[in-house]
């Protein structure tokens, strides 16, 4: 059955809602800690994935990998870096700290093409940036006057997540100029086995609890592996200002979350500064959808 475009909403807001899941289970967690926790989560995204994607793609489909193909190979260390630094953000500081910070991606990606791929940006996405960086920087400034050490520690590892990503989505772009297309959930896989190589010697000795590594290979199953899948399939329906702003919803949700779940309440000065960082990203990536319906 072909997707309809209200299903692809639909499932977007589900993916959302999955990838949200991270914090409030981190803070459940008994014994596992740092890269063990990136370890246990990567590891069973990879189990997910092999098992995921011949069901979905065929028998055939680690054959036809493009193993000669650089751009696979950097998407994959691009997800490496992505997966590794948001679990490590998330055992430094707040969940509601790692998520706006991550929330600034699609600015960081528009300016990454600008700068390298020569893409122009209209007036409304400076607008944005600049909005954005009062907004983080509202947060961060408030942040550091209450003295708390790791703040500053885990916003720069949750940082790493946007520019990792920023640059995934550049070479998928560039690949695409240069006619190859790049099937991203081949490259989720390779990322999450860079990640758990990466973190494993990191890892060691193991402390995780029967507990926490049932609780990391649910987050490697259905906070990563189904929703990674499920976003490309959406993302062949929906265009790209729609995909970036429903999965703008991880945001609101894995606050909520993490409030609700853990008792973690967001200071407000992380309230303020978030909610102008999302307006503006709301804003840039709504007036582009008008545009473009025009």
């Amino acid at each position: 059955m072909k997707m309809t475009h209200a299903m692809a909403v639909w499932v977007m807001v589900g993916n959302a809602a999955l990838w949200s899941t991270a914090g409030v289970v981190t803070r459940h967690l008994e014994e596992a800690r740092s890269f063990e926790v990136t370890f246990w989560r990567s590891f069973f995204t990879v189990v997910s994935l092999l098992v995921i994607l011949p069901l979905w793609q065929g028998k055939g489909v680690f054959a036809r990998l493009p193993w000669r193909n650089r751009y696979f190979w950097l998407s994959g260390v691009c997800w490496s870096v992505m997966f590794t630094a948001f679990m490590v953000a998330l055992t430094l500081t707040a969940v509601a700290n790692v998520l706006i910070t991550l929330a600034v991606g699609p600015l960081l990606t528009a300016l990454i093409t600008w700068l390298f791929l020569g893409h122009r940006l209209p007036a409304r996405t400076w607008l944005a940036i600049a909005l954005a960086g009062i907004g983080i920087a509202w947060m961060y400034g408030n942040q550091l006057s209450l003295g708390d050490p790791n703040f500053l520690i885990g916003s720069l590892v949750a940082l790493c997540v946007p520019i990792a990503g920023a640059v995934q989505w550049t070479l998928v772009q560039k690949s695409q100029t240069e006619g190859q297309n790049l099937d991203l959930v081949p490259s989720v896989l390779l990322g999450a086995v860079f990640s758990s190589l990466m973190a494993l010697p990191l890892a060691m000795p193991f402390q995780a609890s029967a507990h926490d590594v049932a609780l990391l290979a649910g987050l490697g199953l259905f906070q990563l592996a189904i929703p990674c899948a499920l976003s490309v399939v959406c993302a062949r329906v929906l265009k790209a200002p729609e995909v970036s702003l429903l999965a703008l919803l991880e945001v609101v949700f894995g606050i909520a979350l993490a409030w609700w779940g853990a008792n973690e309440v967001p200071q407000s000065s992380v309230l303020l500064g978030g909610s102008l960082v999302l307006m503006a990203l709301v804003m840039n990536q709504w007036l582009g959808w008008r545009k473009n319906n025009d």
